[in-house]
């Protein structure tokens, strides 16, 4: 290079050169030891506002604030109701394992086993959360007591002998003493200090506050090294006089693929129990169950989040915890979401009536089918009035609101009857709840099969079945005045007969005679019904009046929620609820966002429609390009193809180097979308890697 054109450029102030930059600070009045005034963060007030009510309002935001207080509390006061009725499912299901692992805890030790390692081996298959749920428990129980603590392991906290070691003893003292007593056991000792991994620091941890029981569980034992867990068991071993161990293993598959994974020296170090956690699914049909047949409900999942609920969970193993998450999403959905969610709250009063609030009432369709109903059924100044009168159709939505709520508990209950009816006599062992009260919420259960022979099978109970089916049917049933009277005219007829054997309608088998008549040398076999004894006879009218009213309970209560009034308000039931947010597809998105860009980006431009644009992405331009070639792409033509999209469009004003960053740019974010990969056959080709829908 030219000396002289190198000077010619160089900056005429020596900067080039230059090698300390001083530093003026803009204001000199501050000594140099003071801290500098801490400022004070004052947000805007509406957004003041928006972090203190994280629910929006809504109606093109014309919502008052009342409204959207009440949508916000009812929720917030709805759900901790439910979690505290899930949380409850969860440890009840919990306890039995609990008890028998405490239990087993509690009873064994190495002199026990001679010298052997007590361990529990707990089968936990899909539910896997539940053995986190059995460990939290487990620990309180011991350290409540005194008794020692719980170490947990995960697969990632077990890499290799050392560091599984140190794990574990940090994890035992720091139960009961925290991160400063863990220190102070490493430190304040006589002699010369240990390493972190030393089993004498646990040792010394045990024999200072009387530890009697130790529990080390592995939450994924397949998951660990075998070789590690060879070693750890061979060392736990000799300790087992001095230190109170206890192994606790999850496994999700089997006790016997857990065992073929280890050396047999290493499975004679271990003796102890073997315990099963039950499936995920019981937990899961317990929590709808509670959730939707609760004789106090208020709000309810319909049809379709139904189907998404449980379909999500036969698909794929889904934890109870899982579903509650997705239920409360439902709920935080709806209630965000829907003005009408204002009207279920108990104090709902004319402070929330508002034009905006009554025009969105006769907006829903439930609004639209109540009003033909009513004209023709002739009362056209009802709906007139409904339609005019802001404040009379409040009251009246109010009014139709509770009743809807109730005819929906009253739909649940005979679900449950169905349910349970169906487990009694026998008639279907596999249906679960959650079948039933799908079918319920589609208004399919009316004239269903179930109910058909549910009906003929109630006639043919005995006196004991019939006592047992009273017993465990749901509380509105029960209730009824007529059943009360059912149940005391069969207690007293029982009575009177104690020392006969069951009672047996008419209908029963057991009344029926086989006849035979010859003719013509053929023989004809008829069933007849033979003379019933008198208590036989009274106990047929008892079986004629619960039958009745079955059906009757059957016929008022199984009615479809969609014809409902302001239905919208007290079930929540979207098309497509949850199955892009639970189960979402990025690939159809992304696909979906780089054919069509202008479907998420806004355009005024008259080209947005057009197939390949300028006005588009670069890597949509790109993508859309390669859609039409095959499997190997020349990059060269590909280059061109590109570069004619904008030349068309910007012609001689086209900035070439600019087109071609960004063909690089696009071409680099499609690899890292792992859409396109270099071509190892061609040096100057590059090889598609997916296709659209595939």
């Amino acid at each position: 290079m030219d000396p002289e054109m190198a000077d010619a450029d160089a900056p005429k102030d020596g900067s080039n050169t230059q090698g300390v930059y001083l530093y003026h600070p803009a204001n000199v009045s501050k000594t140099p030891g003071e801290r500098p005034s801490k400022r004070r963060k004052v947000l805007p007030e509406k957004q003041a506002e928006n972090t203190t009510h994280p629910f929006v309002p809504l109606l093109d935001g014309d919502e008052n604030a009342a409204s959207v207080e009440s949508r916000y509390n009812f929720y917030q006061t709805l759900w901790s109701e439910q979690e505290t009725k899930i949380q409850g499912i969860l440890n009840e299901a919990d306890s039995g394992v609990l008890e028998e692992v405490l239990s087993f805890v509690r009873s064994t030790s190495p002199q026990t086993y001679g010298n052997c390692i007590p361990t529990a081996l707990v089968t936990v298959g899909s539910n896997v959360s539940s053995l986190g749920r059995l460990l939290t428990r487990l620990n309180d129980r011991l350290t409540t007591a005194g008794e020692g603590g719980v170490v947990a392991l995960e697969s990632g906290d077990a890499p290799n002998l050392k560091t599984t070691l140190k794990n574990i003893i940090r994890a035992a003292i720091t139960n009961t003493e925290g991160n400063e007593g863990y220190q102070s056991f490493l430190t304040d000792r006589d002699g010369p200090r240990l390493l972190g991994y030393d089993l004498d620091v646990l040792g010394d941890y045990v024999k200072r506050k009387g530890v009697t029981k130790l529990v080390i569980a592995f939450r994924d034992s397949e998951a660990v090294d075998p070789n590690m867990l060879t070693d750890l068991l061979s060392l736990l071993s000799s300790w087992v006089d001095r230190i109170p161990f206890t192994l606790l293993f999850g496994i999700s598959t089997s006790v016997e693929l857990f065992e073929g994974r280890l050396l047999r020296s290493s499975v004679a170090l271990l003796r102890g129990r073997y315990f099963k956690i039950h499936g995920a699914s019981n937990c899961v049909d317990r929590i709808y169950e509670n959730l939707q047949a609760n004789e106090i409900g208020q709000f309810w999942l319909g049809r379709n989040i139904t189907a998404t609920l449980f379909e999500k969970s036969t698909d794929a193993f889904q934890t109870p915890e899982a579903f509650s998450r997705t239920v409360k999403y439902a709920y935080m959905s709806h209630f965000f979401a829907n003005p009408l969610a204002a009207l279920l709250a108990s104090d709902a009063s004319a402070s929330l009536r508002q034009n905006k609030l009554c025009e969105a009432i006769r907006n829903v369709p439930s609004f639209r089918s109540f009003c033909e109903h009513h004209l023709d059924a002739g009362s056209s100044e009802y709906v007139r009035q409904l339609l005019e009168d802001d404040e009379y159709l409040f009251s009246q939505s109010l009014q139709h609101l509770r009743a809807g709520q109730q005819k929906m508990r009253y739909l649940f209950q005979a679900a449950r009857t169905i349910h349970i009816c169906l487990k009694h006599l026998g008639l279907s062992k596999e249906t679960s709840i959650s079948d039933v009260s799908s079918r319920a919420l589609s208004g399919e259960l009316v004239d269903s099969p179930w109910v058909e022979e549910i009906l003929t099978g109630l006639k043919t109970l005995d006196s004991t079945k019939l006592q047992e089916l009273i017993a465990i049917l749901p509380g509105s049933l029960t209730a009824h005045p007529d059943l009360g009277a059912i149940n005391e005219d069969l207690e007293y007829l029982l009575q009177e007969y104690k020392d006969v054997a069951p009672l047996r309608s008419e209908y029963d088998n057991h009344h029926s005679v086989l006849t035979t008549t010859v003719l013509r040398q053929s023989v004809k076999l008829s069933r007849r019904k033979a003379k019933l004894p008198d208590q036989d006879v009274d106990y047929t009218r008892i079986i004629d009046r619960f039958h009745a009213l079955t059906g009757a309970f059957f016929a008022e209560a199984l009615l479809k929620p969609q014809d409902l009034f302001l239905h919208e308000a007290f079930i929540i039931d979207m098309k497509n609820p949850l199955k892009e947010i639970f189960s979402p597809r990025p690939r159809y998105a992304i696909e979906r966002a780089l054919a069509r860009p202008f479907d998420y980006l806004i355009s005024t431009s008259n080209t947005s429609e057009a197939r390949v644009s300028a006005k588009q992405p670069a890597t949509a331009i790109l993508y859309q390009l390669i859609l039409e070639s095959g499997a190997l792409v020349n990059v060269h033509d590909l280059w061109q193809a590109f570069n004619a999209v904008f030349e068309s469009d910007g012609g001689a004003d086209c900035d070439e180097r600019m087109v071609l960053t960004l063909f690089y740019r696009a071409l680099s974010e499609l690899k890292s979308f792992g859409m396109v990969k270099s071509s190892r056959k061609k040096l100057d080709h590059i090889a598609k890697t997916s296709w659209v829908g595939l």
